[in-house]
């Protein structure tokens, strides 16, 4: 897909996957890139480290929750891409209802800004929690999902097209385990873990990035792009970063393994579709893709390069992890420690 001359807008483009995806779509020489989100001291950093690109940047302080102002924000964009959440699972535990506005409220107030404003395509991102949730997160972004599916069917003849993408953990993201776990062998000579025998997705930032922008080229409408990711063991995660970390800093000293069990709302595993997703979804290479239920001009042939999908449970626990030496890799590649 062509962004060059577009005018993009990055909806929490503050956090570790919107700095991210900025800097690819500068690439592209976009028109403008609008970043919109709450945080103004984040944003005072990002512009900082934008300085040469401030051209074709504008910050916009902001939240989902506020219909008015993203509808401001809106107005003559091209491309959205949605990443703003409440992504911790026990503060969504302890706060459910603020869960609701941000992840399901927020959303509805994008879609009809998006329809509203005319913009081209929108992408929204979520997670792979969503599958059988069992927790205020997952059920959350479940529902901003099916939101995002069915704003296909009430966009009456606006042209808007929406889809969403599911991803699991991304390395070294704002809230993810490896910077905390770094943190704590450094501090403290321990490492808290709250069940070794836990599964995850997990990706690069680099490669969410990609499988990202593919999908918004592939979407016809209402789909959810659910990216091929690899599986990690936690045990395996704590164990490399345990022994970079110590090798990096030349600690001796023997880092504990502290396990303390799963908190509110945690899963051992993660799946990425659901059985009866299967039965009606496509797959290539490095994606499945559901369409939309609502989409009723879905061509015979829709995916270039896709076929039809078997069915099948896919879930964390049943597939092969990674090797800790090419996790060890990806660590060592994305400079996370």
């Amino acid at each position: 897909m062509n962004y060059e001359g577009k005018k993009i807008l990055i909806i929490g483009g503050t956090g570790t996957l919107g700095q991210l995806l900025t800097r690819y779509l500068l690439r592209y020489n976009p028109q403008v890139i609008r970043i919109f989100s709450r945080d103004e001291y984040k944003q005072f950093e990002m512009q900082r480290y934008f300085v040469d690109q401030q051209a074709k940047l504008r910050f916009l302080i902001g939240d989902v929750r506020d219909a008015q102002r993203l509808q401001r924000a809106m107005e003559d964009i091209d491309y959205v891409f949605h990443l703003a959440a409440m992504k911790h699972v026990p503060f969504c535990e302890y706060n459910p209802f603020e869960a609701v506005q941000t992840n399901i409220i927020g959303t509805q107030n994008m879609i009809q800004a998006a329809i509203q404003n005319g913009v081209k395509k929108v992408l929204f991102t979520s997670t792979d929690k969503a599958i059988s949730p069992t927790n205020t997160y997952g059920a959350t972004k479940l529902m901003a999902e099916r939101l995002i599916s069915a704003a296909e069917y009430q966009k009456g003849p606006k042209q808007t097209v929406f889809a969403s993408v599911r991803f699991g953990n991304v390395m070294g993201s704002r809230g993810s385990v490896i910077p905390l776990f770094c943190k704590q062998i450094l501090e403290n000579q321990m490492v808290t873990v709250t069940d070794m025998s836990m599964t995850r997705y997990m990706m690069t930032s680099t490669q969410a990035i990609t499988l990202m922008l593919k999908a918004n080229e592939l979407s016809l409408g209402g789909e959810v792009f659910v990216l091929r990711m690899p599986t990690i063991k936690l045990s395996d995660l704590v164990d490399v970063l345990v022994e970079e970390v110590t090798k990096k800093h030349q600690i001796s000293k023997y880092i504990e393994r502290n396990e303390i069990g799963l908190r509110p709302g945690e899963k051992r595993y993660e799946e990425l579709m659901t059985h009866d997703e299967t039965l009606h979804g496509w797959e290539t290479n490095d994606m499945y893709i559901i369409p939309s239920p609502f989409n009723e001009k879905m061509p015979i042939d829709p995916y270039s390069g896709a076929t039809k999908m078997s069915a099948q449970s896919i879930n964390s626990h049943q597939e092969e992890t990674i090797d800790r030496e090419t996790l060890r890799r990806w660590i060592i590649e994305e400079g996370l420690i």
